[in-house]
């Protein structure tokens, strides 16, 4: 028996490696085309070790003197948008999870059915553009994606799970519902509100197709990375096989660069975050 369980062991191990190779592998080729040499990325070799290093598609990506305010306007938009739509979300949860709200079943079902049928991208357009009037607005960053359903299930979920006798205690103690939401139910839900906030400040960080709809007058990081991945392209096409020139760049290099340039932040700040990303993973088995 224990040399079966060894056996099983090393094919575990032998799986968790393959695994680990599979999810490490895509980011080390971007990382290691990024810091190659465009000329020999061309002859398309799949490496994980740049073969001639260069620092040439940084130094292509970092020459447009736009992208420090697009860095700010990217980091404004992240931390503003963040933390708004985590206290309307937390707020939302907390009023859904209240059994003794009588529409409570109600509007989680009609908040469910807007995860599944949309207005489209023609209404929302019209909405923002010409209702709203928020056409190079910065609140068009925040108000249209303030509260995605699928958090304000999980914060719900998280709520239910939570000893209801400790809302009813707080209440006999003559605190308010803000006052219950506020000093009772969010200091318990640090574990579920790092995830959501995660979900959100990814989501707010990646996005540029808002600017490119909305607010031209106002890029983000994100919108000049497409631009200059646009540019090079763009100049690959006109000039046509560039390999001779001495500081060539390509479309492959520049959009590796770029990938490696938008994705640095969000890796930095994912460790802190991870164990309660985790703990927020397993909510789905709260029953409500």
């Amino acid at each position: 028996m224990k040399k079966k369980a060894y056996k099983f062991d090393y094919v575990l191990l032998l799986i968790f490696i393959v695994i680990l190779i599979c999810t490490l592998y895509p980011f080390l080729n971007v990382l290691a085309i990024s810091l190659n040499d465009p000329v020999d990325t061309l002859r398309n070799i799949n490496m994980i070790i740049p073969r001639q290093f260069t620092l040439n598609n940084y130094q292509y990506v970092f020459t447009d003197s736009a992208l420090v305010s697009a860095s700010i306007m990217s980091v404004l938009r992240t931390v503003i948008g963040t933390v708004a739509s985590l206290i309307c979300t937390a707020m939302l949860g907390y009023s859904l999870s209240r059994k003794d709200y009588v529409f409570h079943r109600f509007l989680t079902v009609l908040f469910v059915i807007t995860m599944y049928v949309s207005g489209g991208m023609i209404p929302e357009y019209l909405l923002i553009m010409r209702t709203l009037k928020m056409s190079n607005n910065f609140l068009v960053y925040i108000l249209p994606g303030l509260i995605w359903v699928y958090n304000v299930i999980l914060v719900r979920s998280y709520i239910d799970g939570l000893p209801f006798a400790l809302q009813e205690a707080a209440k006999l103690d003559g605190a308010n519902d803000f006052q219950i939401w506020y000093m009772v139910i969010l200091p318990l839900c640090t574990p579920v509100l790092a995830t959501v906030a995660l979900y959100y400040a990814v989501g707010q960080w990646n996005s540029f197709m808002d600017t490119y709809l909305y607010a031209m007058d106002l890029p983000t990081l994100q919108f000049k990375l497409y631009e200059i991945m646009n540019q090079a392209t763009m100049k690959m096409d006109v000039h046509g096989d560039m390999t001779n020139a001495a500081t060539v760049v390509t479309p492959m290099s520049i959009r590796m660069a770029v990938t490696i340039v938008a994705t640095v932040p969000i890796v930095v700040v994912y460790p802190f975050l991870q164990k309660y990303f985790i703990s927020g993973m397993t909510l789905g088995s709260v029953k409500d």
